[in-house]
């Protein structure tokens, strides 16, 4: 695909459509399908796309299945496990060559206390940019459900938690059924150094995620060029 033809076939989205680029498991048994990606911003000759699915359940940082959720260890996204996942297995994973080639390289600023700058050709969301594109898209935006890929244990022990109980604030209609919520990672570090930014219940931002918690989920953001 060229970069005319993706210009072109990109060109009419706007601010809350959905885009398909690249592929990624989806259903329990693993087969790879579409990921969709909700339109963010559109400045022209580039989008700014978040996915509309909880694509994977992941640890902020440590692989171990052996990992309890309190033996969380001081951690910057800097050198966090999940950014490594997410720029190197979930990136050859997700994008083919062809794709790779339209991803812009992000400069990745709010990462927290004493984390510097990154450049990240896949990344999270901020507590920052959460927060001002909530005022554009609403507070809907932060509510999200998983696949059922990424509700399977993985082996690392990690496993989506899924909400289940009585707060409809907690709840989303997807294709017509009503479906519980789950929670997953920002990139801005927590309240302490050990700790990660997430979105929770009510769709509020929270700051006390240990980050050795595993069941908490992945919605990747990307930036793509169209010139």
């Amino acid at each position: 695909m060229g970069t005319d033809h993706l210009a072109l076939t990109h060109q009419g989205l706007k601010p809350g459509d959905i885009l398909t680029f690249g592929t990624y498991p989806r259903s329990a048994d693993g087969q790879e399908l579409a990921i969709q990606w909700r339109v963010l911003h559109h400045s022209g000759s580039e989008l700014f796309v978040l996915s509309e699915y909880i694509l994977d359940c992941r640890r902020y940082h440590g692989k171990s299945p052996d990992l309890k959720w309190r033996e969380c260890t001081e951690m910057t996204w800097h050198d966090c496990d999940l950014r490594e996942w997410l720029n190197g297995e979930f990136y050859n994973a997700a994008f083919s060559d062809a794709e790779k080639q339209f991803i812009k390289t992000t400069h990745c600023t709010d990462n927290g206390e004493g984390c510097p700058d990154t450049e990240d050709k896949v990344f999270l969301l901020s507590v920052a940019e959460l927060k001002k594109l909530s005022e554009v898209h609403g507070k809907g935006l932060r509510c999200a459900v998983g696949t059922d890929f990424a509700k399977t244990k993985k082996p690392d022990g990690c496993r989506l938690y899924v909400y289940d109980k009585s707060n409809k604030d907690n709840y989303i209609l997807t294709n017509g059924e009503e479906a519980g919520c789950s929670w997953w990672w920002l990139r801005t570090q927590g309240n302490k150094p050990s700790r990660a930014c997430f979105v929770g219940t009510g769709c509020s931002i929270r700051s006390y995620g240990n980050n050795s918690i595993s069941g908490y989920g992945v919605r990747p953001a990307i930036n793509i060029n169209l010139s």
